[in-house]
């Protein structure tokens, strides 16, 4: 089964990084948050991805064109002109990079990568998220329920602290970073029929409004949730977040050592 990963955006509220590069090549850790994402699908044995490039998509190109050297040790012979590569360690991934456009929305870029999907299923995700998801059991629940999507659902933290302030304006009540309103959100890591094709007009659809809402709305969408590690990286503060638990050792969504 092909991981469809979208990596067209601009990010624009991440401008301090994505004005030099494209959002998933932001780096955590040394290596791309893209990077990330497909090992933890590696991990579960999903190898193959497809990957919805648009804003300086060609620097997500030459990455996984140079990853060999990326990864290992070289000895690079200018007279004879020849690179060696000693004790290479690269992955058995086979990778797809479409320009899907600058502006094209998430719809958009689904309905432009299609013919490299063909008529089977397929997992979706963004470019920019992390988790700790277990990817079988959210494929086992997809097969189970037969849904034509199946979406992880979790409950993300809230960015900033609570007050609860009284009529006289004390504040009775000050919480720190809490779990939300308890209310779920599409956290990514899809599951994906080739139905979902039906329901993309063109490059303005935008994925999370009619597609999703009307599949919805036919009772074609199912849940998985998940009650584990979860965190998008929109801003410079939750880059520097994810930065501190990987260099703390602590990064949940490294499950593959």
């Amino acid at each position: 089964m092909k991981v469809v990963i979208l990596a067209g955006g601009l990010g624009t509220r991440l401008s301090e990084e994505t004005a030099l590069k494209p959002k998933p090549m932001v780096e955590i850790g040394g290596k791309p948050i893209i990077w990330h994402i497909m090992k933890l699908y590696s991990f579960y044995g999903f190898d193959e991805f497809i990957i919805c490039a648009g804003y300086k998509g060609y620097m997500i190109k030459e990455y996984f064109s140079n990853y060999a050297l990326h990864m290992s040790d070289v000895t690079i012979n200018l007279k004879e002109d020849y690179i060696y590569t000693h004790k290479c360690r690269t992955e058995s991934w086979k990778i797809t990079i479409v320009d899907t456009g600058d502006t094209t929305m998430t719809g958009g870029r689904l309905l432009r990568i299609k013919p490299y999907i063909g008529d089977e299923p397929f997992m979706l995700t963004y470019g920019d998220g992390v988790s700790d998801v277990n990817i079988n059991e959210l494929l086992n629940a997809h097969k189970i329920h037969n849904r034509k999507v199946t979406i992880t659902t979790v409950k993300p933290v809230m960015r900033f602290g609570v007050i609860d302030i009284d009529e006289e304006y004390n504040i009775t009540s000050f919480k720190e970073k809490t779990e939300g309103d308890g209310k779920y959100i599409n956290g990514g890591f899809m599951v994906c029929e080739p139905d979902i094709f039906n329901y993309i007009t063109d490059d303005s659809t935008a994925l999370e409004k009619e597609p999703l809402s009307l599949m919805a709305e036919h009772n074609k969408m199912g849940a998985y949730i998940h009650n584990g590690f979860w965190y998008a990286m929109d801003t410079l503060r939750e880059k520097q977040h994810l930065e501190s638990l990987w260099a703390q050792g602590r990064a949940p969504w490294k499950v593959w050592e």
